[in-house]
């Protein structure tokens, strides 16, 4: 056992790791292997090579399948229960198609003949060492090059050091500065039950009693009431120290800060980020450990985990190929895809759910990615899937503005607007926000079609006819398919008429349900979805109900507006600053929490300052739709992320970053024609500041 190494430097960074017990096969071919650049590890048996990997971690193992005690098969299980990215050549001079069958079944790179000619095995072992990467990203693992402080620190995808202790830092700075006077002052203010009062945003502000201040009524939903027991026996409860929830609320603050900052760059892996929200709320108290659990179990997580099962039972049937072929039948081109499918797909997402469409057709993009990709000869095409994929989501994003129905975050305005005596009619919402949606889905299908169109490798793509020739693949309609397509027509009927009274979760596990019932769906099924993306949303909700709860979501949407001149607290210029403020915040908390604190806060600024209440209210609940730029944002991000990953190299297609460059840029387009488009375009128009 020893190493080998030679001063060529052409592959000098492969580390291979030979094992043999020939020695002198195995020391020659060493030998040969270190003059071509490799980085030459070598063992005799499988004991001492198992030592190696543990230490050394060679990325390509080249194993002789035949040897005395723990032979190739057992070494090569042991391996890749220690590391799983690590490839193996299988090398033998009994070879046989039985060999190649049993050793295929524990993900062997490749099986050779010995003696191999030496540049086949040279090549070869290049080949795994390319190998290698996809696999480390099928298995979550980071690889970190430590040729440096500076190179360590950066990190890469999933391992990002010092990124990890700036968190720490602005954690700690955040949760440790001095509790702001209007904070305390939020959190001791009693309520009156006027509703243009100062926490009228507090999300539970209808739920409150009568001169009971947030302290109270979150210590109290809290359990952070302590007992003192008298003399006489009798018990005195008493409410928390003001500074002891005000504390509370920086630690929510400083989970909004790590959380986002972590999801941006990818410090480390999104679920154990979403993991780390639940150890803030769990160890600093925001809620005791069942109320911490159940802020995690909202029906939106139930919601984003039941479609991304169900997506995966359609596409197992080749339902999505059929949906496919009715929803895209007119891209014949990326042009036709962006100009005319984009805006039809926004304008449907104003009234149905824009989660369930996503859902459905983001899979159908990745059929059509891959088969195009295949037929061009090419391993990937990072521009193609990034149009395709992040236009499906933005373009379902803004269909919120086109209707009430469009979503939660809308119900919340119109109970805002009803507080307040506001009446909207259906009608009336949609003529002031449908004419907004199709516009935007054309500008934000002209972003991507100038961004992307010299960086495209694959010009002509002809989505309806890949498609096509998806369906034509698997010929008729079969009886599963039949049988999902009656369980999808329930899904929707039963999220129209019934998400009212049972959520959006409860139908979607329903059919998961009926799904298994009628043999299609497997719980394996079920357990190969992308459980991160799931941990990941539900992180989010939870987050949102402790910055809500703490009275940190208030605090921090009146210390926004609280700093805006003059000129924006009135007219159209408080319809800008309260959509930019809601904008920003939505991309951090769920749509419905923002505007929930946002609304109770400028809907009154709006009858103050002489301003329509209905201006600012819809300013509020439009803006909401715009969370492009992190995948918490909305479902749909989620979904398009969970999805947009190679089903054969396990690599993530679209990546937070590209969410995070092309979801600012959509965000600063929705911005400038929501103001020049609505509020100084048709809004003037048909004179909505008189209503």
């Amino acid at each position: 056992m020893g190493e080998q190494k030679t001063g060529n430097k052409k592959n000098e960074n492969l580390k291979v790791l030979l094992i043999d017990d020939e020695d002198r096969f195995r020391e020659n071919l060493a030998k040969q292997l270190s003059n071509r650049g490799f980085h030459v590890l070598d063992a005799s048996n499988g004991e001492d090579a198992i030592k190696i990997i543990r230490h050394e971690n060679p990325q390509v193992v080249v194993l002789d399948q035949k040897m005395p005690g723990m032979d190739g098969i057992q070494t090569l299980k042991e391996i890749k229960t220690l590391r799983p990215e690590v490839q193996v050549i299988m090398h033998t001079g009994h070879g046989s198609i039985e060999s190649a069958r049993v050793t295929g079944k524990f993900d062997v790179f490749s099986y050779v003949e010995k003696p191999c000619a030496i540049d086949d095995l040279i090549a070869q072992i290049n080949a795994a060492g390319e190998e290698r990467v996809y696999a480390m990203a099928r298995n979550e693992i980071p690889d970190v090059q430590r040729t440096g402080l500076k190179s360590w620190l950066v990190g890469v995808q999933n391992a990002r050091p010092g990124i990890i202790f700036l968190g720490a830092i602005l954690f700690l700075a955040m949760v440790l500065m001095p509790t702001p006077q209007n904070l305390t002052g939020f959190l001791s203010a009693k309520k009156t039950g006027n509703i243009s009062e100062d926490i009228a945003g507090y999300a539970e502000y209808q739920k409150m009693e009568k001169g009971q201040t947030i302290t109270e009524y979150y210590g109290k939903k809290a359990k952070l009431y302590t007992q003192t027991k008298k003399a006489d026996g009798t018990v005195i409860k008493t409410a928390p120290d003001v500074q002891k929830i005000a504390f509370r609320a920086k630690v929510m603050l400083g989970t909004l800060l790590v959380a986002a900052l972590f999801w941006a760059t990818g410090a480390i892996p999104i679920g154990i980020t979403a993991l780390l929200v639940g150890v803030f709320m769990y160890f600093f108290g925001i809620f005791p450990p069942s109320m911490v659990a159940k802020a995690y179990a909202k029906d939106s997580v139930i919601f984003i985990f039941g479609v991304l099962a169900f997506a995966a039972a359609i596409s197992k049937t080749g339902l999505d190929r059929r949906i496919g072929i009715l929803l895209l039948g007119t891209s014949t081109s990326l042009r036709k895809f962006a100009l005319i499918f984009a805006p039809l797909l926004a304008v449907t997402a104003s009234f149905l759910s824009e989660h369930a469409l996503v859902a459905f057709i983001a899979p159908i993009l990745m059929l059509v990615y891959m088969g195009t990709i295949k037929a061009a000869g090419l391993k990937k095409d990072k521009s193609l899937i990034i149009m395709l994929m992040l236009m499906l989501t933005f373009t379902a994003n803004i269909g919120g503005p086109g209707s009430p129905a469009a979503g939660g975050r809308n119900a919340v305005m119109l109970g805002i607007f009803s507080d307040y005596g506001v009446d909207i009619s259906f009608g009336q919402w949609v003529k002031m926000g449908l004419p907004f949606v199709p516009v935007m889905a054309l500008v934000i299908a002209g972003y991507f079609l100038f961004v992307f169109r010299n960086s495209i490798k694959v010009k002509n793509v002809n989505i309806a006819a890949a498609v096509k020739r998806e369906g034509e693949k698997i010929g008729k309609m079969t009886m599963d398919e039949y049988k999902s397509a009656g369980v999808l027509i329930l899904v929707i009927f039963l999220w129209i008429f019934f998400s009212g009274k049972v959520g959006m979760g409860g139908p979607i596990i329903l059919c998961l349900v009926l799904l298994n019932i009628l043999g299609i769906l497997r719980w394996r099924d079920i357990n190969g979805i992308h459980w991160d993306v799931v941990a990941l949303y539900a992180s989010a909700s939870a987050m949102g109900v402790g910055l809500a709860s703490t009275g940190a979501a208030l605090w921090l949407a009146n210390s926004l507006i609280s700093i805006l001149p003059d000129f924006l607290r009135s007219g159209t210029g408080l319809c800008m600053s309260t959509s930019f403020i809601t904008g920003i915040l939505t991309n951090f908390m769920s749509d419905g929490a923002t505007v929930a604190a946002v609304g109770p806060i400028t809907v009154p600024m709006a009858t103050l300052s002489g301003t329509s209440p209905i201006m600012v209210g819809l300013a509020t609940a439009f803006s909401s739709s715009f969370a492009h730029m992190l995948i918490i944002g909305t479902p749909n991000n989620a979904i398009v992320y969970s999805m947009a990953r190679d089903p054969e190299t396990g690599e993530q297609l679209v990546t937070m970053k590209d969410f995070f460059i092309h979801g600012f840029a959509v965000f600063v387009l929705s911005m400038i024609v929501l103001w020049a488009w609505v509020f100084l375009g048709y809004w003037k128009w048909m004179g909505v500041g008189t209503l």
